[in-house]
């Protein structure tokens, strides 16, 4: 429903109507108590643009601005009920979401870098070392083979492993289930795979 409406980009330009602002919650009045699609029109065209702007300033990208555009107004069609006139202006309150939205957006890119999964990790230990015409590491040494090389790292290094590459768990997942910090979980891993690694090149 979002993507059809188009942008009055008119309305992001000049100044606004001194009662833009009684409109505005006229228009969200209406969306909260008759599901108004004519209102909730009026709202995007006049908040979208602002809002990229808004986005654009703070994330320098254009597809991540317009899907911050999508998030917020999709909130405010789905919860212009709880907009009160008397709390604030519907300017306050949309760019209030707004920012709440991109800080979760923030949030959650955080965590993707954080939160490497066995597939990001497996690479560090199987790296490319071989010559043009050679299998490399990651074609040689499969999970079955390295095996022993496991069973003589330390306990708590080992756990961690066999959690992530066994049970195909993340580090946050691992985290959790140990009752450890997420930086302790990349600390073992990081100490594992080298440990790994000085161990497959000295049975090279």
């Amino acid at each position: 429903m979002l993507v059809g409406i188009q942008l009055d980009n008119r309305q992001s330009q000049g100044t606004a109507p001194i009662d833009v602002a009684d409109e505005m919650s006229l228009c969200l009045q209406e969306v909260a108590m008759q599901r108004c699609q004519a209102s909730f029109a009026r709202l995007f065209n006049y908040f979208a643009p602002r809002v990229r702007s808004y986005a654009l300033k703070q994330m320098g990208n254009e597809a991540v601005a317009m899907e911050l555009v999508q998030e917020t107004l999709t909130n405010v069609w789905q919860k212009a009920h709880l907009f009160d006139a008397e709390k604030g202006s519907p300017s306050t309150w949309i760019f209030t979401i707004a920012r709440n939205i991109r800080f979760d957006m923030l949030r959650k890119q955080q965590n993707r870098k954080e939160d490497i999964c066995a597939d990001d990790l497996w690479p560090v230990l199987c790296e490319q070392t071989a010559a043009p015409g050679e299998l490399g590491l990651d074609q040689q040494v499969t999970l079955d083979q390295v095996g022993q090389l496991f069973e003589a790292l330390p306990d708590k290094q080992r756990q961690v492993i066999e959690a992530i590459y066994v049970q195909g768990k993340s580090q946050q997942e691992v985290a959790e289930s140990l009752g450890i910090p997420l930086g302790t979980v990349k600390s073992r891993t990081r100490l594992a795979l080298q440990r790994l690694k000085e161990m497959l090149s000295e049975d090279d």
